[in-house]
């Protein structure tokens, strides 16, 4: 079977210590988004998320795989992918 005619591959990531299974090569900030998870609190205290999806707002910042600050909306899920919501 051809492979686009598949069900897409399914990883397992962990979003702020829980277990989430999503497509492979999913971006990390739809991932967030569809948990219903921002990916961090502005100084304000709102909740910031996705707004370009294309890496220049950065308000789609997160803590992914140890690394803080990284733009979720740049990065595709991969197996065991860490997801760390900034404060």
């Amino acid at each position: 079977m051809p492979r686009d005619l598949c069900p897409p591959v399914r990883v397992q990531i962990w979003l702020n210590g829980a277990s989430l299974e999503v497509p492979e090569g999913t971006m990390a900030s739809t991932a967030l988004l569809a948990a219903g998870v921002p990916c961090r609190i502005s100084v304000a205290g709102e909740a910031r998320t996705a707004l370009c999806g294309m890496g220049i707002c950065f308000e789609c910042r997160a803590t992914v795989d140890g690394i803080p600050h990284r733009r979720t909306c740049q990065l595709p899920c991969h197996e065991g992918m860490r997801l760390e919501t900034q404060p």
